[in-house]
């Protein structure tokens, strides 16, 4: 009889779409959607969607940046090797043009096991700020020119903020 007592375990992680309920135990969901806080501005020539998510970037002499992450597209099925997250702030992704991408997260804590990874699809017109601590897959990007605004802390030279806790006991992996 074979020994499989060394057979990686296997979790498989369904796509689930994006919505500011789902999603938030894991930061805000970031859309001009009916639901949101809004008004007319500008004599009537825009719409302001207003307070859409908590930047949270001043701890430990923290500072805000604005950067631009340009990310190369993913294909399905994909597996993944880590998560990471930041306990000095928040970080917050939105694409610059309409398009899918994917946000895998677990709540904040300790490390978490690959069953409590859940796997969302934003939608075109829609971005994420994720809260302190939360666990998180780096940017999926599913198109080409994955352009994306990202809203995070810069750290003080001397000061790091990125755990990162590697899923090699087991395959992880998103299928459509």
């Amino acid at each position: 009889m074979p020994d499989d007592s060394r057979a990686p375990i296997r979790t498989v992680l369904h796509l689930e779409p994006l919505s500011a309920a789902s999603f938030e135990p894991f930061g805000q969901v970031i859309e001009a959607s009916p639901g949101a806080a809004h008004h007319l501005i500008n004599d009537g020539y825009a719409e302001r969607y207003h307070d859409l998510a908590r930047v949270d970037t001043a701890s430990a002499g923290g500072r805000t940046l604005v950067n631009i992450f340009r990310a190369r597209p993913r294909t399905l099925p994909l597996r993944l090797s880590l998560v990471e997250r930041h306990l000095l702030g928040s970080q917050l992704f939105v694409p610059l043009s309409p398009q899918r991408f994917i946000v895998v997260v677990a709540t904040a804590g300790p490390a978490p096991r690959p069953e409590a990874l859940r796997c969302f699809l934003a939608g075109a017109g829609q971005g994420v700020n994720l809260s302190r601590g939360t666990w998180h897959h780096p940017l999926l990007a599913l198109a080409a020119g994955g352009d994306f605004l990202v809203i995070d802390r810069g750290a003080p030279d001397t000061i790091e903020d990125c755990d990162v806790h590697r899923l090699d006991q087991t395959e992880v992996w998103i299928e459509a």
